[in-house]
């Protein structure tokens, strides 16, 4: 397909501003069969060299729930401490995780030297299989949106304690730790914005 129809490029706009970072979940399931069909959609994602290197683990065991959920608790309080004194009461009062309601918890690894691709694009600058796993997060993210699955992204953990807890294999190195789920409610607006923590900016371009 050369062109898409010209409502098209309208209905990207919109998914992309009403894809949020989704904290708040309703506890009921997915439909059987849709997060697999969510990442087969996801591996259409660029990645370098077409080497694919995303690797997931569906968390479902409550022993390893429980444990990632004990690591974000560690990791939060740690950063509360290490907040500015002045933001800390903001920081407390935001919440950033929606690890106990999500029904669905996926964590993101990058396979350390994938065969797939065969090097192609990687020796200079090895992260792009890093960059090709952070892609296929973002696919991940629309195509949950197109279909009404809020996704978040959980980054206050400990990398190598989530490794261990899920029992991966050495050479996996640790990207994200998502949850997926119905949202409890929508906004457009991002919900660090609406709690004034934060507040989007336009690209920084320089022209040389």
């Amino acid at each position: 397909m050369d062109r898409f129809p010209p409502r098209f490029a309208a209905d990207l706009e919109t998914l992309l501003r009403w894809r949020r970072d989704v904290r708040h979940f309703r506890t009921d399931l997915l439909p059987e069969g849709l997060l697999d069909r969510l990442l087969d959609l996801t591996m259409l994602a660029p990645s370098v060299g077409l080497s694919q290197p995303a690797r997931f683990v569906r968390v479902e065991s409550e022993a390893c729930r429980a444990a990632v959920v004990a690591n974000f608790e560690r990791s939060n309080d740690e950063a509360l401490r290490r907040t500015e004194p002045d933001r800390q009461a903001a920081y407390a009062r935001l919440k950033l995780a929606g690890l106990r309601e999500a029904p669905v918890h996926l964590a993101v690894f990058t396979e350390g030297d994938p065969e797939a691709g065969s090097g192609l694009g990687r020796r200079t600058m090895p992260q792009t299989l890093e960059f090709s796993a952070v892609l296929a997060i973002h696919t991940l993210w629309l195509a949950a949106r197109a279909e009404g699955v809020g996704l978040g992204w959980v980054s206050i953990l400990d990398p190598a304690d989530v490794g261990t807890t899920l029992g991966v294999p050495a050479d996996w190195r640790f990207v994200a730790y998502l949850c997926l789920g119905w949202p409890a409610d929508l906004s457009e607006t991002p919900e660090l914005e609406r709690e004034g923590w934060e507040r989007r900016r336009p690209a920084v371009v320089l022209r040389r």
